[in-house]
């Protein structure tokens, strides 16, 4: 199987259209994160470890997240990742993203509607993620561990996507965070989701891109 290329590409390059798809990835991965949380069914692994977080240190969700973020970002220095525009604009634009779906989509409590959204989160999570780490134009703390792991160990997007929110799922867990059907599900799924739409929407060096785009 090829190995889609992820490393970090010029910002010179279309940087309009890779601009909009990176806004648009993000948009569209805090809009999945607000419908993971009010499906109800289980948050996904990391959030599972920020809840479990904020529930021994009494700090607030989103200062957890923060101070996760910074760590993970640590570990990319042995991995050599760089940030880029994306990592940065990572933060900010999901951050407004969620807010802002949270503040129009309504708590759901009828099954039918907590799995349709449940599902519909992963799915879209799954197809953001592509969208703006494809853009090559630096992916956030969390997918960045995921690309400087898969570019440094040549293990597949979905072995190393995988393996990533299930220690992270056992991790939030053992430390007091919520899991539901829904955690197991994004856990199990979202690697191999996010492997075969990498290819559809990653930006290519070269003749081939030309092609495509």
């Amino acid at each position: 199987m090829a190995v889609t290329d992820l490393s970090p590409l010029s910002i010179r390059r279309a940087p309009a259209r890779r601009g909009v798809q990176l806004l648009a990835g993000l948009a569209l991965y805090g809009a999945s994160m607000a419908m993971l949380t009010r499906a109800h069914l289980g948050l996904d692994p990391w959030d599972v470890l920020n809840d479990g977080l904020t529930k021994i240190t009494g700090l607030t969700f989103g200062t957890i997240s923060a101070v996760v973020a910074v760590f993970v970002l640590l570990l990319w220095i042995p991995l050599r990742q760089r940030p880029g525009i994306g990592t940065v604009a990572n933060i900010a634009v999901i951050a407004v993203a969620v807010d802002a779906v949270r503040a129009v989509l309504p708590d759901q409590h009828v099954l039918v509607w907590q799995i349709l959204l449940l599902v519909g989160g992963v799915v879209l999570n799954a197809l953001a993620t592509a969208v703006y780490v494809g853009t090559r134009l630096g992916p956030g703390p969390r997918d960045g561990l995921m690309t400087g792991l898969h570019a440094r160990t040549g293990w597949s997007v979905r072995l190393v996507r995988t393996g990533i929110e299930v220690l992270v799922l056992a991790a939030g867990w053992l430390l007091g965070g919520t899991v539901g059907v829904g955690t197991v599900l994004y856990a199990l799924s979202i690697g191999p989701l996010t492997q075969a739409l990498l290819p559809l929407v990653t930006w290519r060096t070269g003749a081939h891109q030309q092609e495509q785009h």
